[in-house]
């Protein structure tokens, strides 16, 4: 793969040649021996230098034996994010494309069933903490949650040319790190690392349906992969059912309501420019016979005032879906946001056809299951309509946990009387 002519990471230092040596506290290093990712600020006891974003840190334990190595990050309270341990490792090319490899065999499986957009790497969770990489067909899109990564991006970008080639590979950065731009050698969200920018949106297919992404703009990568399997379940119920997807995005859980057989669709976003690309992406499909006889509609507005309103006007569907955006981003955020998934029940079902299904999902991983279970089964009690569980669902395949923070995704599927 050739890199665009002016290469934005030509000016980035690569990592100090130097090591950190890290000391820390035996909780910390329990932690760590039983393989959390994370070594926070106030784990460490010793430090041998200052230290800057992306300098490999060793960690060691109290007789001096290597423990392991991760990135350091002097300006998060997650200091050093953990790459390996146990054993020592370069942490190279060669180790980011034995990485790669592994997280693209994980996935292996998501090709041969007609899809070609998924998550390759779900940070922590594979490996890579602070690193996300979505896949949209022939492009690859980077999303960097740390400053770490910024020393390392030319030997990951070289390293993804030898795993998984693609036509462009697109950097997005988080809210954090636009609000540091003196950490970001001038690099901004949406700078193209490799190959030529997308004209527009990029394609690519789920499960045999067609879509479009704005990778360069869009909402996180531009997509939310990780509710592609309670989408395909969604398919499966929608047959004959008048359909309401709440916080639609760009129509993912409505497409699939419409190839199920749903004669009429509604997708309800705060987000015009959502909904645009939600009739985009139905446009795409037409071509399958249900989803061209599917009726899609679309409102525009906040999802507790149009619900309340949808009931004022005594609308009334099969299938509610309420997929809202993540409601707790911080510990003194979760008392509100269980609050809030309580009045969403309770609005789903007053717009709810007696013997209707519920489709309620929280991607708040400072949510437990648990809260969010409860918050939902308890509204729907006290509103005399019990629900009647039907499964309770989770990540999908390239989403994998693998450590206790990494929980985050939880859906019901439910009855109502």
């Amino acid at each position: 793969m050739k890199t665009t002519p002016a290469d934005p990471l030509a000016h980035i230092p690569p990592p100090a040649a130097r090591r950190l040596a890290v000391r820390v506290t035996s909780a910390a290093l329990s932690a760590l021996r039983a393989g959390h990712p994370w070594l926070f600020e106030q784990g460490i006891t010793g430090l041998s230098g200052e230290g800057q974003p992306g300098d490999l840190a060793v960690i060691f334990d109290d007789r001096r034996r290597f423990a392991a190595i991760g990135l350091y990050d002097p300006a998060s309270a997650i200091r050093v994010r953990v790459l390996q341990q146990g054993a020592p490792a370069a942490i190279d090319r060669a180790w980011l494309s034995g990485k790669l490899a592994e997280a693209l065999a994980w996935r292996a499986t998501l090709p041969e069933n007609g899809t070609t957009g998924y998550r390759l790497v779900h940070g922590e969770n594979d490996g890579l903490p602070g690193l996300v990489i979505d896949r949209y067909d022939a492009v690859l899109v980077l999303k960097l949650y740390t400053a770490a990564w910024l020393p390392h991006l030319a030997n990951l970008r070289a390293a993804l040319d030898e795993v998984c080639p693609s036509r462009c590979i697109v950097l997005r950065l988080s809210r954090d790190l636009l609000r540091r731009p003196e950490l970001l050698y001038g690099l901004t969200d949406g700078v193209i690392l490799a190959g030529p920018a997308p004209d527009g949106p990029v394609s690519f297919s789920e499960n045999g349906l067609q879509f479009e992404s704005d990778v360069l703009r869009g909402q996180k990568t531009g997509f939310f992969f990780d509710q592609r399997d309670n989408r395909a379940r969604v398919g499966k119920l929608a047959g004959g059912r008048r359909t309401l997807n709440v916080f639609a995005y760009t129509g993912g859980f409505s497409l699939y309501a419409a190839r199920g057989g749903a004669p009429e669709v509604l997708s309800l976003d705060a987000s015009a420019p959502a909904l645009a690309a939600a009739q985009r992406n139905f446009d795409l499909n037409r071509h399958l016979p249900t989803v061209a006889a599917a009726e899609h509609a679309v409102l525009a507005g906040d999802a507790f005032v149009m619900l309340a309103d949808l009931r004022r006007r005594r609308e009334r569907f099969d299938l509610v879906i309420v997929d809202p955006p993540a409601l707790a981003k911080r510990e003194s955020e979760v008392s509100g946001a269980i609050q809030a998934y309580g009045r969403l029940t309770g609005l789903a079902l007053d717009v709810l056809t007696p013997g209707g299904t519920l489709v309620m999902a929280s991607c708040s991983s400072r949510v437990t299951d648990a809260a969010f279970f409860a918050a939902v089964n308890r509204t729907a009690q006290q509103a005399g309509r019990p629900l009647r569980e039907i499964d309770r669902t989770g990540h999908a395949i390239d989403h994998p946990v693998r450590f206790p923070e990494g929980a985050y995704l939880k859906c019901l599927f439910a009855t109502a009387p």
